[in-house]
């Protein structure tokens, strides 16, 4: 290996870690803002009396262990591989989502089961200006923090922290119907507002749940990637097979952070192993200066040899 690949290939280790870290980072201070949301949630729903309010806060009690569990499954995938885990640990994030999304459904169940308890109960209208003025501020934290935390999960392939995002903005969207809602039934005294709003939220809420459920439940299937990032993968390795036939039985796999890609590599049979070699190092390399955290398995064949699976079509390189 060159002086010039060592250092590629140790600028993009480097370029990983501080990627982890900062993927860590997040994820340890949404739990931290996760409580403090927590908190004035419950003050405003102390303040008030509200049984939509009181969803709104009880929701948040998920968001928090949501937070706990992503950040959990995060430290997880981190971890280098090991022999009994030799491909690594980067599915740890889909169970932290799929436990997000059932910690949904229970919040959801547990807020229709109060709209239930405290139906006729009126909305304590003593103070209902400075706990709505307290829950909205606690809204705008959270849309902040989740349009944050949705941004850095795409660009660093973080699927617990996309979930977690997720999850707070539908908190977000959920909060600001709840806040108009009650002010509606302040001004004009309709007070049947309150828990028929909180029957919203809690269908709303089942709805996220089942939706974090099943993206989650996709990833731990061996989700192949985009078509558009399918054809880009096969526009690098195009460009980087002078040499080669052509490639065929191109697959993918996302596995949280990290894509997987295996192909058969078509090579003239009077080529040598090393000069063959040369091809494959050239393509690996030009992939993981595009992906990051890719594993790149090339299966290499003589032309004279070349068997293409039934239904496959070849990628000739002219």
């Amino acid at each position: 290996m060159t002086e010039t690949e060592t250092h590629g290939l140790s600028a993009t280790r480097s370029g990983q870690a501080s990627s982890k870290q900062r993927v860590a980072k997040l994820a340890f201070w949404s739990i931290i803002i996760g409580a403090g949301v927590m908190g004035l949630k419950f003050v405003a729903w102390w303040l008030t009396g509200s049984v939509a309010l009181y969803s709104d806060a009880l929701e948040s009690i998920v968001n928090v262990v949501a937070a706990m569990a992503a950040f959990w499954a995060i430290k997880i995938s981190h971890k280098p591989a090991d022999m009994g885990h030799q491909h690594g640990h980067h599915k740890a994030e889909y169970f932290s989502a799929v436990l997000e999304g059932v910690l949904i459904v229970v919040a959801a169940l547990l807020i229709l089961f109060e709209v239930w308890r405290s139906w006729g109960v009126p909305m304590d209208a003593e103070r209902p200006w400075l706990g709505l003025g307290i829950n909205g501020i606690a809204a705008v934290i959270n849309a902040i923090w989740a349009g944050a935390l949705i941004r850095v999960g795409r660009a660093e392939r973080s699927p617990a922290m996309v979930a977690d995002g997720h999850h707070i903005m539908t908190d977000v969207v959920t909060s600001a119907g709840v806040l108009i809602g009650l002010v509606a039934a302040v001004v004009t005294g309709w007070k049947i507002l309150d828990p028929a709003l909180a029957v919203i939220v809690a269908l709303n809420i089942l709805w996220q749940g089942w939706h974090v459920i099943s993206s989650s439940m996709d990833g731990l299937m061996d989700r192949a990637v985009e078509l558009d990032e399918h054809m880009r993968i096969r526009d690098i390795i195009s460009a980087n097979s002078k040499g080669a036939i052509e490639v065929h039985d191109l697959k993918t796999r996302i596995a949280g952070r990290a894509t997987f890609i295996e192909f058969h590599l078509v090579v003239d049979a009077d080529m040598t192993v090393g000069e063959s070699h040369v091809i494959c190092d050239r393509i690996e390399d030009a992939l993981r200066d595009d992906i990051p955290s890719v594993r790149v398995i090339i299966h290499v064949e003589p032309d004279d040899e070349a068997k293409l699976p039934k239904g496959t079509v070849a990628v000739p390189f002219a």
